[in-house]
């Protein structure tokens, strides 16, 4: 029989072999029952992280070789559906060689801020394109047979107390901003499953959040496929299942088993919502059947030559004075920094992908010039090196062209925690301040998952942004510095003049246990552009060694709302490239407080030196509409808004304003722009000078309960403190390494474990803590530590 007849037959469960069904049978793999089948689940955003039985959720230990291609933060910047589909297709056919069942991925939580440690598994600062480009993705991968994994559902804006905090937002901002990616992704290309993140959601766990998982992910947008929990996000199963929550993951044992046989016996808990799910797991074993690949000769290689294609078209220009770039073959190139030799082309975490191979910069570079290098910095340092710099200066003073390879460390990203600055780390800069009499002939090429401060932009005349490229990005960077292939990419975040300019730069972070989001949607470009805020570089910002002109615009518009918007690209260059075009509206009604524009189309559009294209863009109801809280309900107002096709947020090149019909505009109260806490800024506020939001206390003896973290609890007793001391070696020895905050695969294993619930840790520790002892440290951070020990001994409640 194979896996479609087994799925296909459906004996009578008992309540236990249904119980058994919705919680993991290991780390990776799902439990087996009559009819169903074990699926094995694997990370793998932008590459396969296929590890077996092994345990470790972190990227940590080994995992079997697969393409890794650029990350989400990257592809992001290609603004190519059509690449996104390929890049998804070929881990779709990995998944079948490798018998994976279940990639986890793609993630869609937006860039909030750009301090998330995890950006680089996001894809941009905006919901439409990053909606679009995951859905493509999906119907990638799952177009080999493998299913997916959307994630994290839902506002897992932050790395910093991720597994506790708890997400208030207005219902405006939800709706428009932050679930509007989800949206499309599940509406487009209907995943198989949706993944649950830890954080709570106005004080209910995500994973046990029936609004968001049945009131809107199924009622509302009609998802059919499975939810299942991130690594440790389950808190109470009984809950969960109420919620419409599927499957725990990782297998705990079968811990939780009892807990929901005793709910459904006692009438707590309806059987009728096991069986659905029980459904919906015989459904994913049936719908995730690979489907082969019709590739011959060698599958991974050929995939990294899509992995090198990637790279060039997530590349993004972002300076050239005087024509630097592209670079004329066979000239004499000093190349600097260690992130060269030592090549950041992922992120760390979760995503680790282990490569078939990698490429390096200056054997890429030695493909088409004469090369020298020299360190310049230590990239595992953040101060830097007198010698090494001296040496660097030396040799670039003797150079036709310096390339200069900076950016992001690993430590300075990472899941598991969150950036501390947007700086790029001293001794890069150092070296780029000494470079700054040679800035004519200096090229960076910029590495890293997310914004940073370029105060040492002058230094350079031309800067190239790779991201975090792949396992190619070095060749791929080659083939644009050299022209071999012209760049197209195009930034899918806003890149601020420095931190301070973020509109909430104030209160990121600094109050992990609850996190307001005070500036409802008015993120990225939707806050710098509605308070004319200067930037770096806008969203949507992206050179070419050509140059296109827009021309003809003509909008059509129907009674239903919907309107084409047709113009013409001229590619008045020299040589052929792509452009990205965006359309963006801008409501002018006098109604309800809204951004100043908000991108509601793109394309990407190849056009050969002299030649034009017409373009046509379409838009919908949603395009023109607000979410109304008192209704529920998408309402377009009645008004004007303009259409702006542009070449980034800040480049319109057309512009037509259009009547739109609908309900009578009504402008905004305070109160209606955010349920804000007593003291919390205004709108206005926000639009012109923003001040720190005072941060409320940690939580103090006396309130803390096993939803507090170990994080929490470490320095509120003596028991507390022996405690987080012991985990941080355990921790350690898991890892290999030393017991040091610097180390990127302590700090981030550290922030997993030491982050979690105490509930969750005790439910994961597979006996080691069992709840009364986890009860025990609560009641002695509490003050209680007699009582709590005197209960623990008798064997008290837990």
């Amino acid at each position: 029989m194979d896996k479609t007849e087994e799925a296909a037959t459906a004996p009578a469960l008992t309540l236990a072999q249904k119980i058994a069904v919705g919680s993991g049978a290991s780390f990776w793999r799902t439990r087996s029952v009559p009819g169903i089948r074990s699926l094995m689940l694997t990370d793998g955003p932008h590459g396969l992280r296929a590890q077996g039985e092994r345990e470790d959720h972190l990227g940590i230990g080994a995992s079997r070789p697969a393409t890794c291609f650029p990350t989400a933060g990257a592809l992001g910047s290609s603004w190519d559906v059509d690449l996104l589909a390929a890049v998804g297709a070929t881990i779709g056919a990995e998944a079948v060689d490798q018998n994976v069942d279940v990639v986890l991925g793609p993630g869609v939580n937006m860039k909030r801020n750009p301090l998330c440690g995890r950006n680089f598994e996001y894809f941009s600062e905006d919901p439409l394109l990053a909606g679009k480009l995951a859905a493509s993705w999906i119907r990638g991968v799952q177009s080999s047979g493998p299913g997916t994994s959307l994630k994290h559902f839902a506002l897992n804006n932050q790395e910093t107390g991720r597994m506790t905090t708890d997400v208030r937002v207005d219902d405006r901002a939800l709706h428009e901003y932050y679930l509007p990616a989800f949206e499309i992704a599940v509406k487009e290309a209907e995943p198989t499953t949706v993944m649950s993140a830890y954080n709570r959601v106005e004080g209910v766990y995500c994973s046990e959040n029936e609004r968001l998982i049945t009131e809107i992910l199924r009622r509302r947008w009609g998802f059919r496929g499975t939810v299942v929990t991130d690594w440790g996000a389950m808190n109470d199963r009984v809950a969960a299942y109420a919620a419409g929550v599927d499957l725990e993951m990782p297998g705990i044992g079968g811990a939780s088993d009892a807990e929901v046989h005793d709910a459904v016996t006692a009438g707590r808990l309806n059987e009728q919502l096991i069986d659905e799910s029980v459904e919906r797991m015989r459904q994913l074993a049936a719908r995730t059947v690979g489907r082969g690949s019709s590739e011959s000769g060698d599958l991974y290689e050929r995939h990294h030559v899509l992995a090198r294609r990637a790279a060039t078209e997530c590349g993004v220009l972002l300076k050239n004075e005087n024509h630097r770039l592209p670079l004329a073959p066979g000239i004499r190139v000093a190349l600097l920094g260690e992130l060269a030799e030592q090549p950041r082309y992922q992120g760390a975490g979760s995503s680790r992908v282990t490569p078939t191979r990698v490429t390096r910069m200056r054997e890429s570079i030695a493909e088409h010039a004469e090369v020298v290098y020299a360190a310049g910095y230590r990239a595992s340092s953040e101060e830097h090196d007198a010698a090494l710099l001296a040496e660097a200066v030396q040799l670039a003073e003797s150079a036709e062209v310096v390339i200069v390879c900076a950016g992001l460390t690993e430590i300075s990203e990472s899941e598991g925690f969150d950036r501390e600055h947007m700086r790029i780390p001293a001794g890069q800069r150092a070296l780029l301040d000494a470079l700054a009499h040679l800035s004519d002939r200096v090229v960076v090429v910029l590495t890293g998952g997310s914004a940073v401060e370029m105060p040492w932009e002058a230094s350079a005349a031309a800067i190239l942004h790779m991201q975090l490229a792949g396992q190619a990005g070095a060749a791929g960077a080659a083939d644009l510095l050299f022209g071999r292939v012209n760049p197209s990419g195009k930034l899918a975040e806003s890149y601020p003049l420095r931190y301070r300019d973020v509109v909430s730069s104030g209160y990121f972070g600094v109050r992990p246990e609850q996190s307001p989001y005070l500036e409802s949607m008015y993120c990225g470009y939707r806050y710098f552009d509605s308070a004319k805020v200067p930037v770096r570089y806008p969203f949507g910002f992206g050179l070419s060694y050509t140059t296109f002109e827009y021309s003809g615009l003509r909008v059509t518009t129907h009674s239903d709302h919907r309107v084409e918007v047709v113009f013409t690209v001229t590619n008045t260059g020299d040589r052929e490239g792509a452009e990205v075009v965006q359309l963006y509206v801008s409501p002018r009604t006098g109604g309800v407080h809204r951004p100043a524009q908000e991108l509601r189309a793109f394309a990407k559009v190849a056009v050969a030196a002299g030649s034009a294209r017409e373009v046509s863009l379409h838009l919908d109801r949603r395009a023109f509409a607000h979410f109304d809280p008192t209704g529920q309900d998408w309402v377009v107002e009645r008004g004007e808004y303009e259409l702006r096709v542009a070449a980034s947020s800040r480049d319109i090149r057309l512009t037509e304003v259009v009547q739109v019909s609908g309900v009578e505009p009504r402008p905004s109260t305070a109160a209606e722009w955010y349920q804000r806490p007593a003291g919390a800024p205004t709108l206005t506020d926000f639009l012109t000078v923003h001040e720190p939001f005072p941060p409320v206390a940690s939580p103090r003896r006396g309130a803390f309960d096993l939803g507090s973290s170990l994080f929490d609890l470490k320095d509120a007793s003596p028991a507390c403190r022996v405690l987080f001391r012991g985990v941080e070696r355990t921790v350690a020895r898991r890892a290999g390494v030393r017991v040091d905050y610097d180390d990127v695969h302590f700090r981030m294993q550290m922030h997993s474990v030491a982050g979690l619930p105490l509930r969750n840790m005790a439910r994961m520790s597979q006996g080691t803590m069992s709840p009364r002892l986890a009860q025990f440290f609560v009641d002695s951070a509490n003050g209680h530590t007699v009582r709590g020990l005197w209960s623990l001994l008798r064997g008290g409640p837990a």
